[in-house]
């Protein structure tokens, strides 16, 4: 197989729950770090339109979303599994709020002014940072910083709920739900250090992130994005695909032209041609004068599929 290619920045909160899942899986990785803001040509050399950070790489094909991630290092590595047999759905629908609900709510409440000014080194790119973002949520609601510390704080006692008694919040052992629920918080205690207080009235809550963080990522070498694009371009090889079931919710036939974008953060399209639309993802087919025919594959949870009508 190909080797991992894991295109991040150090920063970024989804990239720290990939990361964890590496080390936990204990797979070799190489880093390709990202800028954290847009101009971004070689990302989207790779990705075509996708924009946000990380996004995984094996050859030719390149993953987008984190849970689709997670998914795909499980079929790569099964043990030690992110899905018990035991609790397999729970475990799936926590990590979805994890990374939706209680993610936005910690976000609003990390990213206040204070924590912010401890952020950048420059107010232009505190500046450049906020304005970045805020095109991303083009037509998605905020919570105000006083909502979100108000929800924050309640999802935190309810974690803390989960994990009394237990080492990890579904029992002995992690699973998807921990290092969903996990990188929101480690971006309160590890990069704005400032809002981390609000951690300290759930002490259950740091020693289960101090066990999470003890996981660590594992072994990863540096290389470039020229070289990850150098990959792509001469690979050979495709994506061995565990569902070949093409499951029709559209009207769209394979081999159509189509995009697939966010359903709310990061509205950016990826067109190409429909080459899979399987139970659980799509994939397109593309092609870049850089990167070569890449396969870029996305959940179907979360995302929205549209042909792309002829002129």
């Amino acid at each position: 197989m190909s080797d991992i290619i894991l295109h991040h920045y150090p920063t970024s909160p989804f990239s720290e729950k990939v990361r964890l899942v590496l080390g936990y899986k204990q797979l070799p990785w190489k880093s390709v770090i990202v800028p954290a803001i847009m101009p971004k040509p070689d990302v989207q050399a790779l990705t075509g339109g996708y924009r946000k950070t990380p996004f995984l790489q094996i050859g030719s094909d390149v993953y987008c979303d984190s849970a689709l991630m997670c998914d795909v290092l499980e079929h790569i590595q099964p043990t030690p599994t992110l899905y018990p047999d035991t609790h397999k759905g729970l475990a799936r629908v926590l990590a979805q709020w994890a990374d939706t609900t209680l993610f936005w709510a910690a976000m609003a409440y990390n990213l206040q002014p204070k924590a912010a000014a401890t952020m950048f080194p420059s107010l232009e790119m505190a500046k450049a940072f906020g304005a970045d973002r805020a095109a991303m949520f083009t037509g998605m609601a905020r919570l105000r910083p006083a909502d979100a510390t108000a929800a924050y704080k309640s999802y935190l006692r309810r974690l803390a709920n989960m994990l009394d008694g237990n080492d990890f919040l579904m029992g002995d052992t992690p699973c998807v739900a921990d290092f969903a629920a996990y990188h929101p918080l480690w971006f309160s205690r590890v990069r704005v250090p400032v809002m981390a207080a609000i951690l300290d009235a759930t002490p259950h809550v740091l020693q289960w992130m101090d066990r999470m963080a003890a996981i660590g990522h594992g072994h990863s070498e540096r290389m470039d994005a020229t070289e990850a694009i150098a990959v792509c371009a001469t690979s050979t090889e495709a994506a061995a695909q565990n569902d070949n079931t093409f499951q029709d919710e559209h009207g769209i036939p394979l081999g159509s032209p189509v995009t697939i974008s966010a359903e709310s953060f990061g509205p950016e399209a990826t067109e190409g041609e429909l080459v899979a639309a399987t139970r659980t993802r799509y994939t397109l087919k593309r092609v870049d004068d850089r990167a070569g025919t890449v396969h870029v594959h996305f959940p179907r949870i979360g995302y929205v599929l549209k042909a792309v009508q002829a002129p």
